[in-house]
């Protein structure tokens, strides 16, 4: 009897914990956000699509490739490629690149925040992976390019260890510049940059960094750092901080004191190296200027995402077949344009062969030839032959 129910517990145990199981993994799989976070067409019509998939916290969450899914322009597309999703060298997408833009306006002196920023920086940089590379850039009135972009950690560390507070802040003007140096870069890239304040000296605008980026695609995730010992976000400029983020593929986060950044440069640097890399040849090869539009999902818990990229095309590509018809229409058209003037010098020369053979005589002889053949002076009239 005792056996029986002691069988009897045995059986409920285990019924419970697949239930609690299977809602646990359905908690999971509904947590789970997909985005696109760059969009790599430097190869058109070979496209490389770079997707990023976390929980609501903001930690990766690895996925199996092949359920990610590409549409573009509501066609599915067929995978040639897909990597990444892991550290440490597997299931690594591929290397990147990752500008560290860091605000050094005098209001970065207070409350040691300077100092967290450069840990905060620091810890990013010593995270990187063999054959992952950054650099520095910091910005107060002006823009400093401080470390170019390097796979050298203990080049970065010293130039980060070397910053110092200056002015105001021109934010918005590091960020078109940071977007230049990157612009000959290929492959993942991205840009982390950090402010505590409003941008007061800058000739550009949150539109004009976002238009700057182009058909580069790289990401822009803005950290706010509030005031550590009130915690006030009053003096940030949140709004901005979250569109160039949201309108770029990247992140806004706002930490309050060095702790929490450093947490976030942390999280940061592992949700970069955990994305997939997935690549396919649009069925639309030519460069026509158009806009495509983007859709990524996960089938397994049905996740979905949406954007569009440029294949770029100042002028309106088209096939060598086309090319072929485009010349003889050129031809046919100078053509055209000959036969009036072919015509025109061949009928000024069959006029002046006419003109050969015509007998004119002059006026005084044609005077005499009416007086009998004599002017009166005895001279027989002049034939003229032209």
């Amino acid at each position: 009897m005792q056996t029986k129910w002691i069988r009897v517990f045995s059986i409920l145990g285990t019924l419970l914990l697949l239930v609690f199981s299977s809602t646990s993994t359905v908690f999971a799989q509904n947590d789970v956000q997909v985005r696109i976070t760059q969009v790599d067409n430097s190869n058109f019509p070979t496209v490389t699509v770079y997707v990023s998939v976390t929980n609501s916290a903001g930690e990766p969450v690895g996925v199996d490739p092949a359920t990610i899914q590409i549409s573009e322009n509501g066609e599915v597309m067929e995978i040639a490629d897909a990597r990444g999703g892991g550290r440490g060298g597997e299931g690594v997408a591929e290397p990147l690149t990752t500008m560290l833009v860091i605000d050094i306006s005098g209001s970065m002196d207070k409350n040691n925040k300077l100092a967290a920023a450069k840990d905060a920086a620091k810890l990013y940089v010593n995270q990187m992976r063999a054959g992952d590379q950054a650099g520095l850039m910091t910005f107060d009135t002006q823009t400093y390019y401080v470390q170019p972009v390097t796979t050298d950690t203990a080049a970065l560390n010293t130039a980060i260890d070397g910053l110092k507070t200056g002015g105001d802040t021109s934010m918005f003007d590091a960020l078109v510049e940071a977007e230049k140096n990157m612009s000959s870069i290929t492959g993942r890239k991205a840009i982390i940059v950090l402010a505590d304040g409003l941008d007061n000296h800058s000739q550009n605008t949150v539109d004009s960094v976002i238009e700057q980026i182009g058909p580069s695609g790289l990401t822009i995730s803005t950290v706010g750092f509030g005031d550590a010992s009130t915690a006030s976000q009053s003096g940030l400029d949140e709004t901005a901080l979250k569109s160039l983020a949201e309108r770029s593929g990247g992140l806004y986060s706002f930490a309050a004191d060095s702790q929490a950044l450093s947490a976030l440069y942390e999280q940061f640097g592992r949700t970069l190296q955990s994305e997939y890399a997935l690549t396919y040849v649009s069925p639309s090869t030519l460069r026509d200027g158009n806009n495509r539009g983007l859709t990524v999902s996960l089938s397994d818990v049905g996740a979905v995402t949406e954007t569009n990229y440029n294949p770029g095309g100042v002028l309106p590509e088209v096939s060598s077949t086309s090319w072929i018809l485009f010349g003889q229409i050129l031809a046919g058209l100078l053509l055209l344009l000959l036969v009036p003037i072919l015509v025109g010098r061949g009928s000024k020369m069959f006029s002046g062969a006419k003109q050969k053979g015509r007998v004119k005589m002059s006026h005084e002889s044609a005077g005499a030839a009416g007086r009998g053949g004599s002017d009166g002076s005895g001279k027989k009239p002049r034939i003229k032959i032209k």
